[in-house]
């Protein structure tokens, strides 16, 4: 009998939860029986991986949501070939250990191990190296895609090339991923090489970028809440493979822990912010000291030893950690725009501040070449990230000014993070947004597939 229950269920920024019937799928044959039962109302069924959705993607209110975090199987590594073949629900911290044991590794992660295959496919996640290696669409060699029919396709660039792409990136709307073949690299050790650059504004943070921008991993932290020139100032990151005549000198390390053991990569978090956590205690005034002091406390360095979690996983040390934010949540809210818009970006940094609105955390990278989805969210250009508090006067008004900003300057958002996206603006963000509604009405004619950012954003219609 398949294991049901009524849950809460709310993405990684906790600001819009909705209830919905969640069925834990264990085989192949339960997701075939949940995607074909008769739901009568219409209101559907999304897969979720572990909620790393910052916004609505993985909810379906009223309706049905299936949790495939159980598929967890690695069905073969091919060193030859460069490849592995893993079920959806396997996490990236534990395929990442399981590869770095086999000298190998994912050419594209994000920011956190904590996400399934599924998941990462359903957003076409980026990392910190978009520019050298692009998104996760880069890197998947073939899916098998379990249709709102209960049919398994197997997709690839050669077939069905339509379906692939609309999939990565497709927020879970065209079906349920079961599995996928993925494209991996050699890695001499699970150690890395680090540079830093402290800077002194924004203008000298993009300048460092830009001047850098060969770079393959490459990422800066800002601080958003200084005022007068040193607004912008920040930390720019470099980030580069262990070479591989280096690999037998990898640095010693503590017994008790060794962060740089292939296995920490699929270990819990070393802490975990308590349930409860009190509404106030972060605050700007507590953040504008951490920013000051992170930045001090930071000097230029040249060839540091990092690792993979360290570099990649920063904020995984800490479980939980949007409970930092209270009961109200928060918004990340990431878009890019092209690269000859660095100061509409800047403006809209600006436009923030203006309003004394918080940023807690604010980072900047580079994008190179889109993938081929079209609901893919990179393009060539600047993107940043910034969290900021839920419930802040004037927030909404604000965050509606910079996706009208961002549209103008031929940007978009990142749907896998949004929460609140007016849907008008949706079409001139995606341009492409009709070939993936072709794509819909052909595979899931009756409308199956539906969240509630579907729902929000009109991409999952009544009958389609």
């Amino acid at each position: 009998m398949p294991v049901i229950e009524q849950r809460e269920l709310r993405g990684w920024g906790g600001v819009a939860p909705t209830s919905a019937s969640l069925q834990r799928i264990r085989d192949v044959d339960e997701l075939r029986a949940a995607l074909t039962r008769e739901r009568p109302g219409g209101h559907g069924v999304i897969a979720r991986g572990l909620g790393r959705s910052y916004g609505d993607a993985a909810q379906n209110g009223g309706g049905d949501v299936l949790d495939m975090t159980a598929l967890t199987g690695i069905r073969s590594v091919d060193a030859v070939a460069g490849t592995i073949t893993v079920e959806a629900g396997v996490t990236l911290g534990r395929l990442l250990a399981t590869l770095a044991g086999c000298g190998l590794t994912l050419p594209v992660v994000p920011g956190t191990r904590f996400v399934t295959v599924g998941g990462a496919i359903a957003s076409d996640i980026h990392g910190k190296n978009h520019a050298a290696h692009g998104s996760f669409a880069h890197q998947t060699v073939s899916l098998a895609l379990y249709t709102p029919g209960g049919e398994r396709v197997e997709l690839a660039p050669e077939r069905d090339g339509e379906l692939f792409y609309a999939t990565l990136g497709g927020m879970g709307l065209t079906g349920v991923v079961s599995e996928a073949t993925l494209r991996v690299e050699p890695l001499a050790a699970p150690w890395l090489l680090s540079d830093v650059d402290r800077t002194s504004s924004i203008e000298d943070t993009l300048a460092t970028m830009r001047e850098h921008d060969s770079a393959e991993h490459l990422i800066a932290w800002v601080d958003l809440l200084i005022a007068g020139p040193r607004f912008g100032r920040g930390l720019v990151h470099r980030i580069r493979a262990w070479p591989a005549e280096l690999a037998h000198q990898a640095p010693r390390e503590p017994r008790l822990w060794r962060p740089g053991h292939p296995a920490a990569l699929a270990r819990a978090a070393a802490f975990e912010v308590p349930r409860g956590f009190p509404r106030g205690v972060l605050r700007p005034a507590l953040v504008r000291a951490y920013n000051r002091a992170h930045w001090a406390g930071t000097r230029r360095e040249r060839d540091r030893p990092t690792t993979l979690m360290q570099a990649y996983f920063p904020l995984d040390v800490v479980d939980s950690w949007y409970r930092l934010y209270g009961p109200s949540g928060f918004y990340q809210y990431q878009f890019v725009v092209p690269p000859d818009a660095e100061e509409e970006m800047v403006r809209a940094l600006e436009l923030l501040h203006e309003r004394r609105l918080p940023v807690y955390l604010a980072v900047i990278k580079r994008f190179g070449a889109p993938a081929p989805g079209p609901l893919s969210f990179p393009i060539a250009g600047w993107t940043a990230a910034l969290d900021l508090p839920a419930g802040v006067p004037g927030l909404t008004q604000a965050l509606d000014e910079l996706d009208e900003l961002v549209t103008r300057a031929g940007g978009r958002v990142y749907l896998t993070k949004d929460a609140r996206l007016r849907p008008e603006l949706l079409r001139q963000m995606y341009p492409r947004l009709g070939e993936f509604d072709a794509v819909r009405a052909r595979v899931d004619p009756g409308g199956v597939m539906r969240s509630d950012l579907g729902r929000r954003l009109g991409l999952c219609r009544d009958g389609r």
